[in-house]
């Protein structure tokens, strides 16, 4: 494939390192149609892919005990097992992101050396931040920081086994509430920060250099191609491909979970709509049905302008909140607590050692799994975004920008509720379930109605552009690389996300199901993204003898 590149990606604009294979684009899809539908589908990967999902669907329906069962099970055993893997691999990300900025492999520009960028910094800022955490900072932003801040307060307790029972980070804080603050938010945004947006540029970047520079297809497989050469386009690569099918699934199904939750529970604060798996159920029909129709209009019809359209609603909210909450303490909340994180940070990254398990395990390596299962989809859809910047800026604004919009997210809704119950001595967020916090939060404020309205709003479009993404990047993958396939593909998938999420929330185990699927596709995941910074470097150096 010398002279053209993958339908639908364009052929790099000046110099650039484009790898000389013989494979075609679509060699191993089978094209057709049913009925009026038509399809044009790699083999091995969408109909194991395909199957194996319908079948997962099917067993957890029908024999919902022991599917919870299954899943209580592998949660506990991967995340008490690798705890020590996730946060090394973690570590290694952040340290290999840093490393590209200050070294001249910062200065290959992705498309080739004369491309430039598809899509201004706004649209871009706010479509790579919508699908990358959009629901988990509606979920967690009220949450966590209390969370942390509470258990660090109560200090450490030990079991008869003599290991701590508590779920405080490191020492925790006991009696001293100043310190709780600190400590709690630095756990918080070593959760948020570098560590989640050094994993998806990672993918991103991979994703970004070898198909707008290489030549090769829009797939996870393509960046292996300095490892594994022509195998790559055999099972080697079928297999990868078809994991990160798996983990974007999964990530995804989680996601909507978590937010059919939250959204159920707001329509209850507000409306007395009834808490439970029915109405979530109903909530993610819908809610998938939505995105169905954005997957229809494309990416700039649909997930762009949904995208920006949230993030003006969530720029809104969060300048709202800081308004007419304690201004002056939610800032210095702000600054104090980029302070805590950079001290904290040596102890809250060590992966050895640490007496904090229940923190550790069911909180970061929950979080790293979480991350590392959204990455192909996350990580295919900034690449998808991101052509004509170069690899320094690439980084910087992945990496950096969104880290510091998430730390200031943090601050102004969980520094509220914490100032709630310092200050004020409200505990009604604190009491709340964790789906109900945020509304919980916002009651205490005024216009509570309307501020708690949008909220509803923004974890619904927010799930919709999750989905929407979501399904638009697993069809790439199950293209073979294609970005142009029929639309029925993208609907095919988008249904079954939202059909496994209602399979998990239907199970025995609820949201411990969803967090145990993705917590196990995250582990096998793993070890593709630490080749991947081989193959990346590997990458980067060919690039440089060109540009």
């Amino acid at each position: 494939m010398t002279d053209e590149t993958s339908p639908g990606i364009p052929t790099p604009d000046g110099a650039a390192a484009v790898i000389d294979t013989d494979y075609e684009i679509g060699q191993d899809n089978k094209e057709g149609s049913v009925g009026p539908f038509g399809f044009d589908i790699h083999n091995p990967v969408f109909a194991i892919s395909g199957v194996c999902i319908v079948a997962f669907v099917f067993y957890t329906l029908a024999l919902p005990e022991q599917s919870g069962a299954l899943f209580t099970w592998l949660f506990s055993s991967v995340t008490k097992g690798f705890d020590w893997f996730f946060i090394s691999a973690g570590n290694i990300f952040v340290l290999f992101c840093l490393f590209l900025i200050i070294t001249p492999l910062g200065r290959v520009r992705l498309g080739g050396a004369e491309a430039s960028p598809d899509y201004t910094y706004l649209g871009w800022f706010s479509m790579l931040f919508a699908a990358g955490m959009g629901i988990g900072l509606m979920f967690y932003g009220v949450s966590e920081p209390l969370s942390h801040f509470s258990s660090s307060m109560g200090g450490t307790a030990v079991g008869e086994d003599g290991l701590r029972t508590d779920w405080a980070p490191l020492g925790a804080a006991a009696g001293d509430q100043a310190e709780a603050v600190r400590l709690g938010m630095a756990a918080t945004i070593y959760h948020w920060g570098l560590h989640p947006w050094a994993i998806y540029a990672v993918v991103g970047l991979a994703l970004a250099l070898f198909s707008y520079n290489k030549g090769l297809p829009l797939t996870i497989r393509s960046a292996f191609y300095p490892i594994l050469g022509e195998r790559v386009w055999g099972w080697p690569g079928h297999v990868i491909d078809i994991l990160a099918v798996f983990a974007t699934l999964f990530g995804l199904a989680t996601s909507l979970g978590l937010g059919a939750t939250q959204a159920n529970a707001g329509l209850n604060e507000l409306f007395g709509v009834a808490v439970g798996p029915t109405t979530q159920v109903l909530l993610i029909t819908g809610i998938t049905a939505i995105a169905t129709v954005s997957v229809l209009r494309g990416l700039d019809g649909g997930v762009k302008v949904l995208s920006e359209i949230n993030m003006g609603l969530a720029f809104l909210l969060l300048a709202f909140v800081l308004l007419v909450g304690p201004t002056l303490a939610i800032l210095s909340t702000f600054g104090s607590s980029l302070l805590a994180y950079v001290e904290y940070l040596p102890g809250l990254s060590n992966p050895i050692g640490r007496e904090d398990v229940n923190f550790m395990q069911g909180w970061t390596s929950f979080y790293w799994a979480w991350w590392i299962s959204w990455s192909p989809f996350v990580g295919m859809f900034i690449a998808r975004v991101s052509r004509g910047r170069s690899v320094r800026e690439f980084l910087t604004c992945v990496l950096l920008i969104p880290s510091l919009v998430c730390v200031l997210w943090m601050s102004v809704f969980g520094g509220v509720a914490i100032d709630q119950v310092i200050s004020d001595g409200y505990t009604a967020a604190q009491e709340a379930e964790l789906p109900r916090q945020l509304f919980a939060m916002l009651d205490a404020l005024p216009l509570a109605g309307i501020t708690s309205l949008i909220g509803i709003v923004l974890v619904i479009v927010f799930f919709v552009t999750s989905s929407d993404s979501g399904s638009l990047v697993i069809d790439t993958i199950t293209a073979g690389g294609k970005v142009d396939a029929p639309a029925p593909q993208r609907v095919f998938w988008c249904i079954f996300e939202g059909a496994v999420a209602i399979v998990l929330l239907l199970s025995a185990g609820g949201l411990k199901s969803l967090q145990s699927m993705v917590i196990s596709t995250g582990l096998p995941f793993t070890v593709v993204l630490l080749f991947l910074c081989y193959a990346i470097f590997r990458g980067l150096r060919a690039e440089m003898k060109t540009q």
